[in-house]
């Protein structure tokens, strides 16, 4: 009987890091975009204050510091999420591992 428990908590222990793989993978990848928007909303942003002709500075607001800023505000909420998950998972595999060390499953 003590085995089927750890080997049951052992196979959703492996669920949780499997899910926590895909999930930490995402966030490496938004993590990346995340870094090219700011990047890219910096670069405009900068632009901006270097441009005197208010007509091309618009056009430039319009059709990519605009844009730009709010992926960057999207992918900022969305990884805030993602390490939200992250840690979720990350506290399912610290208890799975803790019930499995225990006295109770061992005994």
């Amino acid at each position: 009987m003590q085995t089927y428990v750890k080997d049951s908590l052992l196979d959703w222990k492996e669920e949780m890091l499997k899910q926590k793989k895909e999930i930490d993978e995402e966030y490496e990848k938004v993590k990346s975009d995340l870094q090219l928007y700011s990047i890219k909303f910096s670069i405009t942003k900068q632009v901006i204050q270097s441009t005197i002709n208010d007509e091309i500075i618009e056009n430039i607001k319009t059709s990519y510091h605009r844009p730009y800023e709010e992926k960057f505000n999207e992918l900022k909420q969305y990884i805030k999420e993602l390490d939200e998950k992250r840690k979720v998972f990350q506290m399912f595999v610290d208890k799975i591992d803790k019930v499995s060390e225990s006295e109770i499953v061992e005994k």
